[in-house]
């Protein structure tokens, strides 16, 4: 009989086990994510533009008289220093002025030193005389305009620095004050011109920082100044014009580089938003979304309001702090309060079964 109570209990046990949920033997495995922490950040974002670096003080050179261009001496780029002859006018018709001034002076000199004889002898009134000295003081100031327009038939170099543009060539014709060369000087250093929008003109300050990117040197970021804000918009494009002024300067800099420029307005950074990266943040629908907490080591949803996109990161207006613990890699695969693993390798991750496969 013993072999039958023997069978008897093995097809109990069989049966128990049969009728057991495997689920509840089954340990439920947590899924592997990766997490970042909250950040606080300014509560406006980063006004961006695109400007031109340009030396800070640019002049427009130009002869005081019309005239025919008789030489000029530099090329665009080159380097000058204060004093250097840069360009002259044809002095013919210049210095003929001056000669018939001359003359006109000196006669008028001589009718009045004769007529101050003349008035001594009372052969002329004084009226007369004081024609006389009317007359040779007109012509020594026309003398001495005559000069000054020959001392400025020149275009010197005003301090050293760099010829930008030549605009115009030997032997033309141009007018009084037509500007022949531009020439930036170093000593002011470099400035990036930009435009802002309305907008984003009234959220600045001077004195508020900038960051200056450019192609010419890629993987470089050079630190500015806002030392510039147009009171009135340029009529063509409605748009305010800015000036940027390098705080660090690359090796080597010349006018007409292309540069990205990031300002931080002062306004943004007097109150703070809470950031996370974009990552974390899952199911949007317009300024509504949600990440997953991490919580005694399960990711526990929350819903939050977003105020603004900034590079790989979403600025909150709600919903979050800073120093809370936010799910990215793996967030999207995630429900409420479920059981996570935080690792470091987010190849893990897409290799799970349990994260970005899953």
């Amino acid at each position: 009989m013993k072999p039958h109570y023997s069978l008897h209990a093995l097809l109990v046990c069989t049966l128990l086990a049969a009728c057991e949920d495997p689920g509840e033997t089954t340990l439920t495995k947590p899924t592997p994510v990766r997490v970042e922490t909250a950040t606080a950040g300014p509560a406006l974002p980063a006004i961006r533009t695109t400007g031109v670096v340009e030396t800070q003080d640019e002049m427009r050179l130009s002869f005081k008289v019309g005239g025919v261009i008789k030489a000029i001496h530099v090329r665009e780029g080159e380097t000058v220093k204060r004093g250097q002859r840069l360009a002259e006018i044809d002095l013919t018709e210049i210095e003929a002025q001056v000669e018939q001034a001359r003359q006109l002076a000196a006669k008028a000199q001589r009718d009045l030193e004769r007529g101050e004889r003349l008035h001594a002898d009372q052969v002329i009134s004084l009226e007369q005389l004081q024609d006389l000295r009317t007359q040779a003081a007109l012509q020594r100031a026309q003398l001495a305009s005559a000069e000054f327009n020959l001392a400025h038939a020149v275009i010197m170099a005003p301090g050293d620095g760099v010829v930008l543009r030549k605009l115009a060539e030997e032997r033309e014709l141009v007018s009084a004050g037509q500007p022949v060369l531009v020439v930036g000087t170093r000593d002011s250093g470099y400035v990036v011109r930009a435009a802002l929008a309305d907008r984003e003109i009234v959220q600045l300050r001077l004195g508020d920082p900038a960051e200056i990117r450019m192609d010419a040197y890629p993987g470089q970021t050079f630190s500015g100044e806002l030392i510039e804000i147009a009171g009135a918009a340029d009529e063509r494009t409605g748009l305010f014009p800015v000036k940027v002024r390098f705080d660090s300067l690359p090796s080597r800099l010349a006018s007409g580089l292309v540069a990205k420029v990031e300002l931080s307005p002062t306004a943004a950074r007097e109150r703070q938003l809470t950031y996370v990266p974009i990552g974390a943040v899952v199911e949007g629908d317009g300024d509504r979304a949600s990440v997953f907490v991490v919580v005694d080591g399960r990711a526990k949803r929350r819903d939050i309001r977003i105020a603004f996109f900034a590079p790989e990161q979403v600025a909150l207006a709600e919903g979050l702090s800073p120093g809370e613990t936010v799910v990215t890699d793996g967030s999207l695969y995630l429900e409420d309060g479920e059981l996570i693993e935080i690792v470091g390798d987010e190849a893990q991750v897409a290799a799970s079964p349990y994260g970005y496969g899953r």
